[in-house]
């Protein structure tokens, strides 16, 4: 069936954050009294922080102050780590050739709305773009479905067979999975391949710029 729409993560697929987001865990965590490498964090990033705080946090601590912990890494992140983000190369031209070919395009982020509206200023491509999910439209994020759930809202009439996720963890694989949608996996995020195979992905390409560049022949070719 032909893809009539792509999803995109946006952290570690289209912007480079994904150890700005493990450091900016483990100086929140530390702040809060819990020493937590990150290294070990780095695993976990592609997860909300609603699936990520409870891997490193007692319960009780999570029921107690995980909303007051989230928020103060939000903040964080965004007063201290945020300025670092750097757009991958060749998003803009992707996008251009996916709308050229008639596919519609929408981002599904585990990012908080301000986040996702820095990021958004980075890549420039508001004009390129249909629709937009965050965290704050999921009741439960990735690897939950919801966010791809609400994409797919979004999309409607389309069916999840005629639309392909591009992510760059196994969380977003596994998200998309349980949503009935497929997966292309992006290296960039620093995630080990095998692990993208492993937890669905369909197909594998080293950044952005490498899907564009082999677009022709990979699961978005249309027609």
């Amino acid at each position: 069936m032909m893809v009539k729409a792509v999803i995109f993560d946006v952290d570690g697929t289209l912007v480079d954050t994904n150890d700005l987001h493990a450091a900016s865990w483990a100086e929140t965590f530390r702040r809060f009294g819990h020493e937590v490498a990150p290294e070990a964090v780095r695993g976990q990033i592609g997860k909300g922080s609603d699936q990520l705080m409870p891997v490193f946090l007692p319960r009780d601590v999570v029921e107690q102050r995980g909303e007051e912990i989230a928020d103060a890494r939000t903040a964080l992140f965004l007063q201290d780590y945020v300025g670092r983000a750097r757009a991958f190369p060749g998003v803009r031209p992707l996008f251009q050739r996916l709308r050229e070919a008639g596919q519609r395009i929408v981002l599904a982020s585990s990012a908080k709305g301000e986040e996702l509206a820095r990021y958004r200023e980075l890549l420039g491509v508001d004009d390129l773009i249909d629709e937009a999910t965050t965290s704050d439209d999921a009741e439960s994020s990735k690897p939950a479905p919801d966010i791809f759930q609400v994409a797919l809202r979004q999309l409607a009439p389309l069916k999840a067979a005629e639309a392909v996720v591009v992510g760059d963890t196994p969380y977003d694989a596994e998200a998309a999975g349980k949503a009935g949608l497929r997966t292309i996996g992006l290296l960039c995020g620093g995630f080990p391949a095998a692990a993208l195979r492993e937890a669905g992905c369909i197909a594998l390409y080293r950044d952005p710029a490498d899907l564009l560049a082999q677009l022709d022949r990979s699961p978005l070719a249309a027609g």
